[in-house]
């Protein structure tokens, strides 16, 4: 798969997530780069070379043409919840068959999506539900929950 196609689906599972349950799958940040809005960490894995044992286990590093291809025994998925899964499998159903190109135009599509014009503009969480037609109070609920998830991660990651 181009490793394109793997950030444009990353990134629509997170917005489809973020949309139904007010939590996205991955927790990554979001920008709008010239062809359409990434999970910038996930983008990171892929382009820069960086050490990253567990992404590398795998995923190869991009191939000819950028592609990229699953390596070595599957990644396990005790972190996804059932519906997590669930929702991944019907964003791959909706949008896997397209090419690269194809999703491009769709990313150009969201309301979240402004032109970089060659740079990296980020998108907050607020932007794709305001977007969406979202009122400020369930906004506001959605941003304190995450707050709050955020903080009880950190917690137990032992960042705090």
């Amino acid at each position: 798969m181009h490793y394109l196609k793997l950030l444009k689906l990353l990134y629509l599972a997170d917005r489809e997530a973020l949309l139904r349950w007010g939590i996205p799958i991955t927790w990554d940040r979001y920008v709008a780069m010239d062809q359409g809005p990434v999970p910038s960490n996930a983008y990171r894995l892929v382009v820069e070379d960086l050490p990253k044992p567990a992404w590398a286990k795998h995923i190869s590093p991009p191939l000819g043409d950028y592609e990229i291809e699953l390596r070595g025994e599957p990644a396990a998925t005790d972190l996804l919840s059932p519906a997590e899964e669930q929702l991944l499998r019907e964003v791959f159903a909706q949008y896997g068959g397209k090419n690269r190109w194809e999703l491009v135009r769709i990313m150009h599509e969201l309301p979240e999506w402004r032109d970089p014009r060659g740079s990296a503009l980020p998108i907050s969480i607020r932007e794709i539900l305001q977007g969406e037609g979202w009122t400020e109070a369930e906004i506001q609920a959605v941003l304190a929950e995450l707050d709050s998830a955020q903080s009880g991660r950190d917690i137990l990651s032992g960042r705090i």
